[in-house]
């Protein structure tokens, strides 16, 4: 069997069938902004003039971790899981639909190792919520704070996000087999 060496991991070969011990996913969501909604992020209620329209809350920053976890964890899509068919998910918190995908990941043996997640919107600013979005990110999901990067970026006014018709988030996750 070969093994190969990883920064601090010692893996084995894939080819002998021994599974990663550590596994990435990525996500990505966008939603519209429009007039009298909310405006979510991170389970924050962010004030503005316009919120994200979806079935649920649209928070687009948790639902883009939650398709890295499930990435991660060799599990479907967000919208297999979370149907905006289903009513039971109408105006929902994102934030327990994280707390359901932890449960989700956990029951494959996997413990979130990290988030990271950039928001693009070119308004409102959301540097004064930040800390607040990575609290509940790192709450709902049962890690520390540190464990939780967040950036918020302007689209430099290009395009529909710099129009502000919308906010779109990358996300990626690492997952450790436990």
């Amino acid at each position: 069997m070969a093994f190969h060496w990883y920064g601090h991991l010692f893996l084995g070969d894939m080819m002998a069938g021994h599974p990663f011990a550590i596994r990435i996913g990525q996500g990505y969501d966008c939603h519209r902004l429009v007039a009298g909604r909310d405006l979510i992020l991170g389970g924050v209620n962010v004030p503005h003039e316009k919120g994200l329209l979806g079935h649920s809350d649209a928070d687009a920053l948790l639902h883009a971790i939650i398709d890295a976890l499930l990435g991660a964890a060799g599990l479907k899509d967000i919208g297999t899981y979370f149907p905006d068919s289903d009513p039971k998910y109408q105006g929902v918190s994102s934030l327990q639909l994280l707390g359901e995908t932890l449960e989700m990941i956990t029951s494959e043996g996997y413990t979130v190792g990290n988030v990271d997640a950039t928001v693009i919107a070119q308004r409102p600013k959301l540097a004064p919520y930040i800390d607040q979005m990575k609290c509940n990110i790192a709450e709902y999901l049962d890690i520390d704070v540190s464990q939780v990067g967040l950036k918020a970026k302007t689209n430099e006014g290009m395009g529909a996000l710099g129009r502000q018709e919308g906010i779109a988030v990358f996300a990626v996750a690492l997952l450790v087999k436990a």
